[in-house]
């Protein structure tokens, strides 16, 4: 992106009524200038992010381990400005491993689902590559939902 052209102010102050009345041209360039205007706020965030980082980055270190904290918030203050930075929690789990673990507690005779959150899940791919036979005696345990929607629009005859 070598340009971002502004969304002016005002369109945030239409309805969705009045930019429902957008003419196709207008919602295309607004589209375009939404999407333009996104990807740069993620570019410039994380470049203001990365210099925070450089700029307080070992206070925040410092704050961290004199609150014995890996995650969660810490602050920093510098002059007239207090800076939080909440760090969260990614866990995950290997699944193998959980599989060995679970067949051993089954094994020993104990419920898995007392130590471990047990959820099957069967990829859309897969279903439907199965044979018909083999997809009848899942279907009454498979729900479909509809995601949220994504628009893109685009001048009629483009790509």
């Amino acid at each position: 992106m070598t340009e971002l052209t502004l969304v002016p102010a005002e369109l945030a102050e239409l309805s969705v009524a009045q930019l429902a009345a957008l003419s196709p041209q207008q919602k295309i360039l607004l589209a375009r200038q939404l999407d333009q205007a996104g990807e740069w706020l993620k570019q410039v965030r994380a470049r203001f992010d990365t210099a925070l980082e450089r700029t307080y980055g070992d206070r925040i270190r410092a704050a961290r381990a004199e609150a014995g904290k890996d995650f969660g918030v810490v602050h920093v203050v510098d002059a007239h400005v207090r800076l939080s930075v909440d760090v969260s929690k990614r866990v995950s789990w290997d699944q193998p491993q959980l599989a060995v673990i679970a067949k051993r507690i089954a094994a020993a005779g104990e419920p898995v689902e007392e130590f471990i959150d047990v959820a099957y899940s069967i990829s859309e791919s897969r279903f439907l590559n199965w044979p018909s036979t083999l997809r009848t005696q899942f279907e009454s345990a498979r729900t479909v939902k509809p995601g949220k929607p994504t628009y893109r629009l685009s001048a009629a005859g483009e790509g």
